[in-house]
């Protein structure tokens, strides 16, 4: 993903480096008429009554400082003074010294340049130099007008530091710019202070211009529809500028997949310098594509696919894909299973912004032909038609509920009489039974879900959480006696390690919540995306299921220290445990002696590929729940992973 933002273009405040108070007691910008080094040296006053000779031209090397004492505080205390004094007692005395700590003091910033030295003699040879000081005048309070975006009381914790102390420039300047750099942390970079005065009682106004967004202009969209951008802008003209909520919208608009390249610029307004405009740059990309592909995986085996997607149709930002898919059928498969083809079609619409809200809805049509995974030696067939309604929640950003609504029809054949009436046999289980295995129909499904996501990055996560629950309700058209209703759901946290590592903890669970569940629509577990180790279903199938894995993940070791290839950036290396067990065990476990529950250890390889998501390779041995004469071990393949 390529998001760019370009330097705002727009004029920053200098910071303040001398105030002083006008004839209106106004504290503006600017420089003393002379500066200290130029004044303070007529205020080293020798004292006459002393006798001492101090002045310019006469040499005072035979005389040492004997001590410093402070006059004329009253709100700062004479130690903080004396901490900027670098005389020790004994240095030898020189205006020149005395010149630069009067200036040291003066730096400080709570006094006025009427300040005197005088020097006071104590002995022929020593003398102690007073100091006397006036302060300026104490602030008693701070107005605060021009906030809208955050609160007084936050800003004033900036500022009541300063309350009841004389003003003090060199605070005053840090405070300014800790409130801009507060408030640019919270998203509003384009919020300064313009103006501090005081009045007469002490207390000291400070103004600020948040950053008011003047219009905002698109630039670069010629496929793409006007209103297809705007409606991912969620930022208004006329509300304070704020980054936070500008990169959420260049997200937005960059999740359409119609565009390359996302950026943004501000420029103050010339006509209205309290505005500033902010223009939207945008790069189109093809979104329009016909694709050729292949791969293997557990469940398809060696696949072939095409198909046609535009992921901004008719410029709508509108999703139109048609995918075809014929697969050899399950690699690796035990007895149980067909060496039968896969054949998939697919086809689907996604629309982002149903009507203009933030409701999105897809539609899809499918069919499929495959050798069953949960029915042995038997040939499923499935098609269908289904919707989806999904809403994000306002006050829970990370949150999306969503609708389902489907109907299809499940159709099993038989695929193997003679093998699995000698199945039957073997157990001493009744060939009627077979006809409760082979019991498909049409459904009519009711599926409310609910997702929270808080990754970092969906393609290769290391920090956040990824949870979902999902209830079905299958309701049988064809023999109301059938129906059924079942729920499931899973979280999945993401932990970093050191820098590009991670590990992963996963819980799933699902089961029956009512009616007889047909052995097809039955949970599985064994093979890729669910406890590795096993072949597909080779664990067990059932009417619930409880598992959990643990995996880590990292790149090559030192990897970079060999080659600057860029793709190798892509391939991380896994380590797992996978544990599971299967509830409400069905016919085929018992003709085909399934452990039901197993532990699994193993190590694997995931190849990101842009837009596909992880392929994983992994291989996994059983720990646990391996009958006696079966072989330990296996390979899983997959595309994605599963949550």
């Amino acid at each position: 993903m390529l998001i760019t933002q370009a330097s705002p273009s727009y004029a920053l405040t200098p910071k303040w480096k001398f105030w002083e108070k006008n004839k209106k007691n106004n504290i503006e910008q600017g420089t003393p008429k002379q500066s200290p080094n130029d004044t303070l040296w007529e205020n080293i006053q020798p004292d006459k009554q002393q006798n001492l000779q101090a002045e310019k031209n006469v040499s005072t090397s035979d005389i040492k400082f004997h001590s410093v004492e402070i006059v004329g505080n009253s709100l700062i205390e004479s130690s903080e003074i004396l901490d900027a004094v670098k005389i020790k007692p004994g240095d030898p005395y020189s205006v020149e010294a005395v010149q630069q700590n009067l200036k040291a003091i003066y730096d400080l910033g709570y006094f006025t340049e009427k300040m005197r030295a005088i020097p006071i003699k104590v002995d022929d040879k020593s003398i102690k130099l007073q100091i006397i000081v006036q302060e300026n005048i104490p602030i008693t309070d701070f107005s605060i007008t021009g906030n809208d975006s955050i609160a007084t009381g936050d800003l004033l914790q900036i500022l009541n530091s300063m309350v009841n102390k004389p003003q003090n420039i060199n605070k005053i300047n840090d405070a300014i710019q800790e409130i801009q750099e507060y408030y640019a942390s919270q998203g509003y970079i384009l919020a300064r202070v313009t103006a501090v005065t005081d009045d007469p009682d002490g207390m000291v106004n400070i103004d600020i211009d948040e950053g008011k967004i003047g219009s905002i202009v698109i630039e670069g969209n010629k496929k793409t529809k006007d209103f297809v951008v705007k409606r991912n802008i969620l930022t208004q003209p006329g509300t304070i500028y704020n980054e936070n909520l500008i990169k959420q919208d260049l997200m937005r608009l960059y999740g359409t997949q119609a565009f390359k390249d996302v950026k943004r610029t501000i420029e103050r307004d010339e006509e209205n310098p309290e505005v500033y405009n902010v223009t939207i740059h945008l790069e189109e990309q093809r979104t329009g594509t016909i694709s050729l592909g292949g791969g293997l995986d557990t469940a398809t085996g060696l696949f072939g696919t095409g198909g046609f997607t535009d992921n901004n149709f008719r410029g709508t930002g509108q999703r139109v894909s048609l995918s075809l898919l014929a697969g050899t059928g399950v690699v690796m498969a035990d007895s149980s299973m067909l060496n039968r083809a896969n054949l998939q079609a697919e086809i689907s619409w996604f629309e982002p912004k149903l009507r203009g809200t933030d409701n999105s809805l897809m539609i899809k049509a499918f069919g499929r032909d495959f050798a069953s995974y949960q029915i042995p030696l038997a040939v499923e067939q499935r098609f269908g038609i289904e919707s989806t309604i999904s809403r994000a929640f306002v006050n829970f950003p990370h949150l999306v509920g969503s609708f389902g609504i489907g109907l299809e029809n499940v159709h099993v054949k038989e695929g193997d009489a003679n093998q699995i009436s000698k199945l039957y046999a073997a157990h001493n289980i009744p060939i009627s039974e077979r006809a409760k295995q082979l019991q498909g129909g049409l459904f009519l499904s009711l599926s409310p879900s609910l997702i929270y996501d808080t990754r970092d990055n969906s393609t290769l996560p290391r920090n956040g959480v990824f949870a979902n629950v999902r209830f079905d309700e299958e309701i049988a058209l064809d023999g109301f006696e059938n129906t059924f209703g079942k729920l499931s759901g899973g979280i999945k946290k993401y932990y970093p390690v050191a820098k590009k590592s991670s590990v992963s903890l996963a819980f799933r669970a699902g089961g029956k919540i009512h009616g007889d569940m047909p052995e097809v629509m039955a949970y599985r577990l064994g093979g890729p995306y669910t406890v590795r180790g096993f072949r597909m279903s080779g664990i067990g199938t059932g009417s619930g299921f409880m598992m959990g894995s643990a995996e880590f993940q990292t790149p090559i070791p030192f990897i970079d220290r060999i080659t600057d290839a860029k793709f190798l950036d892509n391939i991380r290396i896994a380590a797992f445990i996978d544990a599971g067990q299967i509830y409400g065990s069905t016919v085929t476990n018992e003709i085909y002696n399934r452990p039901i529950h197993a532990i699994t250890a193993g190590v694997g390889v995931r190849v990101f590929v842009p837009g596909v998501g992880p392929l994983a390779i992994d291989w996994g041995y059983p720990l646990t729940g391996v009958p006696n004469g079966t072989s330990k071990g296996a390979f899983t393949f997959g595309i994605g992973e599963f949550y």
